[in-house]
């Protein structure tokens, strides 16, 4: 397994910055491998609310199908599954004096064939995280205050 992981702070409060990551079709904001992100359900967003994810790293194109598995007040889970991997994005939100320090970790799983790209995928991963916390960090503090 693959992981990555990052520690920043931002200047939204926690919930807002929750309710903005629940939904994941902002992914094509703050991801920078995410080129597409869709909802394949309606209704609010919710825990099982489920989008389709295309992203293009290092060159090389997939798309995952993303849950969210969890959200309360201090945290996100979304998964996202294909034949070849399953990526769980946890973003953790406590209150900072600032606004919020947000603990983003990634945890990719490869399967098959593709479990032999692993070593690469980290290497790669690591060079996305930072890119990420600069994305993210310029979403988050673009929010509006708490009563978005």
């Amino acid at each position: 397994m693959t992981s990555v992981s990052r520690t920043f702070t931002v200047t939204a409060a926690p919930e807002p910055a929750l309710r903005y990551l629940a939904d994941f079709s902002h992914a094509e904001t703050w991801d920078p491998g995410t080129v597409r992100c869709t909802r394949v359900d309606e209704g609010p967003v919710r825990v099982g609310s489920r989008w389709h994810n295309e992203s293009r790293i290092a060159g090389i194109s997939t798309e995952l199908t993303y849950t969210l598995e969890e959200w309360t007040a201090d945290r996100v889970v979304l998964v996202g599954h294909n034949d070849t991997a399953t990526s769980t994005e946890t973003i953790v939100v406590t209150p900072d004096p600032r606004g919020s320090e947000l603990t983003y970790t990634n945890e990719v799983e490869m399967r098959g064939m593709a479990k032999l790209a692993s070593p690469a995928v980290k290497v790669v991963f690591e060079k996305i995280g930072v890119d990420l916390e600069r994305q993210l960090t310029e979403a988050l503090d673009a929010l509006p205050g708490d009563d978005a």
